[in-house]
């Protein structure tokens, strides 16, 4: 391998390993994350033409933390003066020097936990917290974070560099909070979490740069969070929910790479251990006496485990599930999940009702599990013509190959 595939192999694994542990870093000594994602920016292509010729530093994240300071010395120098640029060249020196005597990646503080609950601050809009914690902590583009949220990427762009200024404007904390301040932040660091873990999930195969090792890097924070808050019935809920959805990752592809759905796959190869991991997790939860979104959602996982080891066919618990859900959070893409639950318990007609109903509104129009679980509807009302339709809009819509190939299986299995 040539020092240029070298170094692009380097940084692309740093940058998966290590981005948000990066901007954590840095952003806790500039207090400001828009500052420190520019100084890394920068360092990482500083890496790209230094390292094909000097070739790779042992440390690569101990080289890219000391050329990001740099960086970020330049940047204070040009856009302030006085004693605020003073302190803060100050602390960015005493940064340098812990980077030079670390020679351990390992030794690096982890202050991800401190940036998400920054980026939850009161200060800044709750709609937008959870989007800016993907961006800075886990390195996601404006783009993929829209789509994630029902947004436009321009709309999530401009949402994003505001919230960023009102972290420096603020001067706000780079520290977990004191416990009566969790009760405002807790909500939106573990939705940025969930966020992460979902986009991570739908790219099972691994296939997609920027999606790969996302349901590991969220696995990782949950536990974090669960393991700091464990009196916090939700931060366990939370864990279960993602430790479930995980126990089913091999059963989601046949040997050949086809998507597999849940009431399909083989429950042998579903992980025992991380499910009975989830079991006790949201058993504990339950016990803490306060119900929340993410404990509902574990309990759902629990019940399709439960439904599918058993052969159970009765679909109301999850109904029942779903009703508190919707309840509690108002998503749409609850309400299209429950719409499905409901096709099995009271049939089709009863669930096309709620799916029209969703279109309404319009947030679903680009989300491809909606014309998917739309044309399956139609497709056993035997409105034949009009599932075909949605099963093209379905598959327009798809990122995944295999998922484009189960659409396109089941379009071509409907009469003509």
């Amino acid at each position: 391998m040539d020092g240029a595939a070298q170094a692009h192999r380097t940084a692309d694994a740093v940058a998966r390993r290590s981005y948000g542990k990066l901007v954590a870093f840095l952003a806790a000594a500039m207090h400001d994350v828009a500052a420190a994602e520019d100084a890394l920016s920068e360092a990482f292509a500083a890496a790209l033409a230094d390292w094909p010729l000097n070739g790779c530093p042992a440390n690569p994240e101990a080289w890219l933390l000391t050329v990001a300071r740099r960086k970020g010395i330049d940047g204070i120098r040009r856009r302030r003066s006085g004693e605020a640029a003073s302190a803060q060249l100050q602390v960015l020196t005493e940064l340098d020097e812990a980077v030079s005597a670390t020679t351990d990646d390992a030794a690096f503080p982890d202050r991800r936990l401190a940036l998400l609950f920054a980026c939850a601050h009161p200060a800044i809009d709750a709609g937008i917290r959870a989007p800016l914690m993907l961006q800075a902590v886990l390195g996601l583009d404006a783009k993929t974070i829209a789509a994630a949220f029902l947004a436009s990427p321009d709309a999530m762009g401009k949402r994003l560099g505001r919230a960023k200024q009102k972290i420096r404007q603020a001067g706000i904390r780079f520290a977990i909070p004191e416990r009566d301040e969790l009760a405002g932040r807790l909500d939106g660091v573990l939705d940025a979490i969930y966020a992460a873990f979902a986009e991570g999930w739908s790219d099972p195969g691994g296939t997609d740069l920027i999606r790969r090792d996302l349901t590991a890097e969220a696995l990782f924070l949950a536990s974090l969070v669960a393991g700091l808050l464990p009196q916090e019935p939700e931060a366990l809920g939370l864990l279960a929910c993602m430790l479930y959805a995980e126990a089913r990752r091999r059963a989601r592809r046949s040997a050949d790479g086809d998507y597999v759905p849940l009431d399909e796959q083989d429950v042998t190869l579903w992980d025992a251990a991380m499910i009975d991991e989830a079991e006790a997790l949201l058993l504990r939860a339950s016990t803490l006496g306060r119900i929340g979104r993410y404990q509902l959602e574990a309990a759902l996982q629990s019940a399709h485990v439960e439904r599918r080891r058993s052969g159970r066919t009765d679909r109301t618990p999850e109904v029942q599930l779903y009703d508190m859900l919707l309840a509690i959070s108002g998503s749409p893409v609850v309400a299209l999940n429950r719409a499905l639950a409901i096709a099995e318990a009271q049939g089709p007609h009863a669930a096309l009702e709620i799916v029209d109903a969703l279109a309404e509104g319009g947030r679903l129009v680009d989300y491809q599990p909606y014309w998917a679980a739309r044309a399956a509807l139609l497709a056993r009302i035997g409105s034949h013509r009009e599932a075909r339709d949605a099963y093209d809009i379905a598959i327009g819509l798809a990122g995944d190959p295999a998922v484009r190939r189960f659409l396109q299986k089941r379009q071509a299995e409907l009469p003509r």
